[in-house]
C-alpha cells in the first residue's frame, strides 16, 4: 500500500484530460483536432513536474515511463503491421459469411489486437456489405471485433496489456475469461444474425443468388505474420530492460520496409491515428500517476467492496472514457482494499491469485463495456470514419447508444456477468 500520496487535487489533470477527450470530439471536434496536442501534453508535463521536482517521485514517474513505452510500442507495432495485410474478401456478403467473418475477426483480435483486426477487417466487410449496408452491421462490427472479441489475452485489449504490465500474469486472462468470452461472442453473433438474416430476405431473389455464386477470399501481405510472431513472443521478454520493446518497434519496422506500397494504399495506411493514441496516452499516462496513487492510498473511502460494484463502476467508467485508464483505476482502488500496491508487481500477482473474482470482473468490464459508445475504445471512432469516409449510412452517438448498445449489449453483458461468476 502507498504510504503518503498527492492531494486529491493533483487528480484533477486526469480529469479534465479524460473529459476533454470524451466531449471536445463530439461538441468541438475542428478544436481538438488541431489543438488535442497541447491539450493532452500540457496536462501531463504539469503532473511530471510535480512528481520530479516537488513530490519526490521521480522512480515512480520513470517507472510509468517505461509503461508507457512497452504499452505504445504494442499498440503502434501491431497497429503497423497489421497496415501491411490485405484481406481481399469480394462479393456480396450473405449473413453466415458475415457471422464468420465478425467470428474469425474475434479470435484474430486476440493476436494482433482489436485496432488490428479491426482495421484489417473494417473495408472489406464494408466492401462485402456495401450493396444493403444497415447501421447494425457497422454497430455489430464494432461489438465483436473491435472490443469483445479481444478479451482472451494482453495483447487483444489495451486494458488487459496494461494490467500485463504491472504484473498480471500473462496467460491469466485466458485461464480466467476464456468462458465469459465464449458466453458474450455467441450471443452477440446469434443476435447479429437474426438481425442480417432479416434484412437479407429483404434483398430481391436475384441479388442474393448472386451474392451466394460470387468467389469472395484472397489474402496479401502473408509475410506479415511472421513479424506477428516476432511481437508476440516479444510480449514475454522482461529482461533485459528494453529488449521487448526494441524488438516490436524492429518488427514494425521490418514489417513498413517489406510490404509493397500498393497494400498500404489499398488499406488507406498512414500513421495519423497511431499519433493521436501516441499524444493521448502520453498525456493519460501521466496525469494518472497522482490519480492512481490517490485510489491506492484511500480505497477504503470510496465504498466499493464487492466484485460487482466493481464490475457495474469500471463498466460504467469504461463506456464513456477510455477503457485502458480506467481499467487501472479500479484495478489500483480494488488491490487498495486489500492493502496491496499497483506499483510492486508481486502484489499484482498476489491480488491474481487470491482475489480472481475482483480481476475478473475489472477485466471483463474494461474490455466489454469499452463497446457501449463511440469513444469507449480507440478503434470504435476509427471504424465509423471509415464507413462515413464510405458514404455509408452509420448511427449518430446517441442513435448507437439508445438503439443497439441498451437494448442490445446491454442484456448481454448483464448475462455475460451472472450467468457464471
Amino acid at each position: 500500500m502507498i504510504d503518503h500520496a498527492p492531494h486529491i487535487i493533483w487528480c484533477l489533470p486526469f480529469v479534465l484530460l479524460l473529459a476533454g477527450i470524451a466531449l471536445f470530439p463530439l461538441f468541438a471536434p475542428d478544436w481538438w483536432l488541431k489543438r488535442y496536442r497541447w491539450f493532452a501534453l500540457s496536462l501531463g508535463a504539469l503532473v511530471v513536474v510535480y512528481y520530479l521536482f516537488f513530490f519526490g517521485g521521480a522512480g515512480r514517474m520513470a517507472s510509468t515511463a517505461h509503461e508507457y513505452l512497452s504499452f505504445i510500442a504494442l499498440v503502434g507495432s501491431l497497429f503497423v503491421v497489421s497496415g501491411g495485410i490485405h484481406v481481399g474478401l469480394r462479393g456480396r456478403y450473405t449473413p453466415k459469411q458475415n457471422v464468420m467473418l465478425l467470428a474469425v475477426g474475434s479470435v484474430i483480435a486476440n493476436v494482433v489486437g482489436t485496432t488490428g483486426a479491426a482495421m484489417i477487417l473494417i473495408r472489406p466487410y464494408i466492401r462485402g456489405n456495401g450493396w444493403r449496408f444497415a447501421p447494425f452491421h457497422l454497430v455489430f462490427f464494432i461489438f465483436v471485433v473491435a472490443n469483445c472479441g479481444g478479451a482472451l489475452t494482453p495483447i487483444g485489449d489495451p486494458p488487459l496489456f496494461l494490467g500485463y504490465l504491472v504484473g498480471v500474469p500473462f496467460l491469466w486472462v485466458l485461464e480466467k475469461l476464456w468462458y465469459k468470452w465464449i458466453i458474450a461472442i455467441v450471443l452477440l453473433l446469434v443476435a447479429f444474425y437474426v438481425l442480417d438474416q432479416r434484412d437479407y430476405r429483404r434483398q430481391s431473389h436475384r441479388e442474393r443468388v448472386e451474392a451466394e455464386r460470387e468467389d469472395k477470399l484472397r489474402f496479401d501481405g502473408l509475410h506479415n505474420l511472421i513479424f506477428i510472431g516476432v511481437i508476440i513472443v516479444a510480449a514475454f521478454i522482461q529482461r533485459p530492460l528494453f529488449l521487448r520493446e526494441v524488438l516490436m518497434i524492429g518488427a514494425a519496422a521490418g514489417s513498413y520496409a517489406t510490404t509493397p506500397r500498393r497494400i498500404h494504399k489499398i488499406n488507406e495506411f498512414h500513421f495519423r491515428p497511431i499519433e493521436e493514441v501516441a499524444i493521448l496516452f502520453a498525456g493519460i499516462f501521466a496525469t494518472m500517476v497522482p490519480a492512481l496513487d490517490w485510489l491506492s492510498a484511500n480505497a477504503q473511502v470510496i465504498g466499493m467492496t464487492s466484485p460487482t460494484g466493481f464490475y457495474w463502476a469500471t463498466g460504467s467508467l469504461s463506456a464513456v472514457l477510455d477503457n485502458a485508464p480506467t481499467y487501472l483505476t479500479f484495478l489500483a482502488t480494488a488491490m487498495g482494499l486489500f492493502h496491496l500496491s499497483m506499483t510492486n508487481p508481486a502484489d499484482v500477482m498476489q491480488f491474481a491469485a487470491q482475489h480472481a473474482d475482483f480481476l475478473r470482473a475489472i477485466s471483463i468490464a474494461a474490455v466489454f463495456f469499452g463497446a457501449a459508445t463511440y469513444i469507449g475504445n480507440g478503434p470504435n471512432f476509427m471504424c465509423k470514419a471509415i464507413a462515413d469516409h464510405a458514404k455509408l449510412r452509420t448511427p449518430s452517438f446517441v442513435e448507437y447508444v439508445y438503439k443497439y448498445s441498451l437494448p442490445v449489449l446491454l442484456p448481454i453483458l448483464i448475462v455475460t456477468y451472472l450467468l457464471v461468476r
